[in-house]
């Protein structure tokens, strides 16, 4: 199975902007079940919106699907918190991360927290007649399987995925205090962005 981790950030830009994280990861998210994938977030939560996020996306090609959105995003949009501020565009930045040399991370799984429900697979199809799929939930860190028949086999599932996004997470918490992924911060060219979404509802501009 393919993988790829990206780290979506707002920089050092304002509120407005960790808003348009919390839109871009929508859409990233939308994106990535529209191609069959997976993906998991962990998100550095603040008012307003995530300051950043790691994302770890798997099945298919996710190497080219995160490929594409790599680079900075502009959300064109009047800014909802300060509504007489004339500056509409706002900017975030995503960038490639190394997959995680090794799950070195401790997880204990007695910590972990399952939930049991009903779903089908992507688009609504294949509805379960079971309770299997499964949410992980350790900490503020939440990962779903479905894709297994059964319910042990999601858990499984679910818990292998939750390791590899704390560790990935925590792969990039120690690249940023090594100020490695500060300073691609500090790169996000403005004004040339790879998409463009705008609206409150974050439709991209074509």
């Amino acid at each position: 199975m393919g993988a790829a981790y990206l780290l979506l950030s707002s920089g050092n830009g304002p509120a407005e902007c960790r808003l348009a994280v919390a839109g871009v990861l929508r859409r990233i998210h939308d994106a990535a079940a529209e191609h069959g994938l997976d993906v998991d977030i962990a998100e550095r939560a603040a008012k307003h919106g995530p300051t950043s996020a790691t994302i770890a996306v798997q099945g298919g090609d996710a190497a080219r699907f995160a490929a594409h959105w790599e680079g900075a995003i502009l959300w064109r949009h009047k800014s909802p918190l300060r509504p007489g501020h004339k500056r509409q565009n706002w900017f975030v930045g995503v960038f490639a991360l190394p997959a995680p040399a090794g799950l070195n991370v401790h997880l204990d799984a007695t910590e972990v927290r399952f939930e049991s429900f009903r779903a089908g697979g992507p688009g609504g199809q294949h509805q379960n007649t079971t309770d299997s799929a499964v949410r992980a939930i350790w900490r503020n860190h939440a990962v779903v399987a479905r894709d297994q028949r059964s319910q042990h086999r999601n858990k499984a599932a679910a818990l292998a995925r939750l390791r590899v996004l704390v560790s990935v997470e925590a792969a990039a918490h120690a690249a940023d205090s090594q100020r490695e992924i500060h300073h691609r911060h500090q790169q996000l060219q403005r004004g040339a962005p790879v998409r463009v979404f705008r609206g409150a509802d974050f439709q991209e501009v074509t």
